[in-house]
């Protein structure tokens, strides 16, 4: 641990320079990666140092070529670079320029070709790419006027629902307040009824008075009516025969025993039991 952070501490004044070496916690873990942190660093720098002398000696090989072709123009040809006339400076420039965009070697024509043949599938890849992104755009525009198309109509109905529930929350809130009305109502009505109840039991009042009494006796009476409806037919062939008035009392009063019906007590009844039973 001791020879990783010496390497820790060198690596660290070779990076900060002349400012101070921030401090830190030296424990076995931060040691460990501040010692691959110098080690990823010291490779880096290797690498880096190679590729600039790498670069340096092709630079150096470069210009020792340009300086052998102007020695061999100037010597063989007589020409030299400030000799030459503005059009064709323009046109070796351009040259020169096309072949570090194209980034080839030399510019003869053997670099020149695969270069422009490169370049030329490039940008033949980079049409068919955006020809796909052109078919990809207009099925997403399409479908994004489909979507908003679909978001108008929902936004509509959405609109209609909330004036709609607006609607039945009024009546809702008038159906609360009908029913605590109807609610209330009811109370007072029922508090009404018991008191009512209470006052005619204090008065003793007879039950065959109350109403659903009367309306038990309305129904017997019905009853009876529709069972006199075929003794009155019975009847018809015998009413132009002349009364009997004993004989009638006499089956009038049996009949009263067997019916034991106060409502056979009537005037009526009794008549059409007297010609019932004449002889």
């Amino acid at each position: 641990m001791c020879e990783k952070l010496k390497e820790v501490n060198t690596w660290l004044s070779t990076v900060f320079g002349d400012q101070p070496v921030p401090q830190f916690e030296v424990t076995t873990r931060t040691v460990d990666i501040l010692y691959q942190l110098a080690q990823c660093s010291g490779a880096r720098c290797s690498n880096t140092a190679l590729l600039t002398d790498d670069l340096k000696q092709k630079a150096s090989e470069y210009q020792a070529d340009g300086g052998h072709l102007q020695d061999v123009l100037l010597q063989g040809v007589g020409l030299s670079y400030a000799s030459l006339p503005k059009p064709t400076a323009d046109h070796f420039n351009a040259l020169v320029a096309s072949a570090m965009v194209l980034g080839v070697r030399d510019t003869s024509l053997c670099s020149f070709i695969p270069a422009v043949n490169n370049l030329t599938n490039e940008v033949l890849e980079a049409e068919k790419t955006c020809r796909t992104l052109d078919r990809e755009l207009r099925t997403l525009r399409k479908r994004l006027g489909a979507t908003l198309m679909l978001r108008g109509s929902l936004q509509e109905d959405i609109s209609k629902t909330v004036k709609v529930q607006e609607v039945e929350s009024a009546k809702m809130e008038e159906r609360l307040l009908n029913m605590d009305f109807v609610k209330a109502k009811s109370k007072e009505l029922n508090q009404r009824r018991e008191r009512a109840e209470d006052q005619l039991l204090s008065r003793s009042m007879d039950k065959s008075l109350t109403h659903q009494a009367i309306v038990q006796l309305s129904g017997e009476v019905a009853a009876l009516k529709q069972e006199i409806i075929p003794l009155k037919k019975k009847l018809e062939p015998y009413l132009d025969l002349s009364p009997s008035p004993s004989l009638a009392q006499v089956k009038i009063e049996e009949a009263k025993r067997e019916l034991s019906c106060p409502c056979l007590e009537d005037s009526h009844t009794s008549t059409l039991l007297m010609f019932t039973f004449m002889p």
